[in-house]
């Protein structure tokens, strides 16, 4: 399975998924113009990965902002992830953000997936 790469921009984050090191994470700050198309490419790689995951698959979330449109489809991705047996989150927020740590206390009670808060 081909790795998925998408570099940050000033308005959309990194997205990093790759099966072969393990590496799931989305960061950065999300305000794409259509975060449906932006973030479609990762909900597809997902779908596919479902098929034949990790025995662990561990996602990170690390990001300093997301806009409303993003933030329904990164609950997508959170949903999709009870389907893969073994995930867990990672959600990281800034020391001081209570926003994003709120999001992430959020999405936590929403999906079945376990979630580790850290700071940084």
């Amino acid at each position: 399975m081909e790795s998925l790469f998408i570099a940050s921009t000033d308005e959309t984050p990194e997205v990093r998924l790759d099966k072969q090191t393990g590496t799931f994470e989305i960061s950065g700050r999300s305000l794409p113009e259509d975060s449906v198309e932006f973030f479609r490419p990762a909900m597809e790689w997902l779908d596919a990965y479902r098929q034949d995951p990790n025995p662990t698959t561990t996602f990170v979330i690390k990001l300093d902002y997301m806009n409303t449109a993003s933030s329904k489809l990164i609950q997508d991705i959170l949903l999709a992830l009870r389907d893969i047996p073994g995930s867990k989150v990672l959600w990281y927020f800034q020391e001081d953000d209570e926003d994003m740590e709120n999001v992430g206390q959020e999405y936590a009670e929403l999906v079945d997936v376990p979630f580790e808060f850290k700071t940084y």
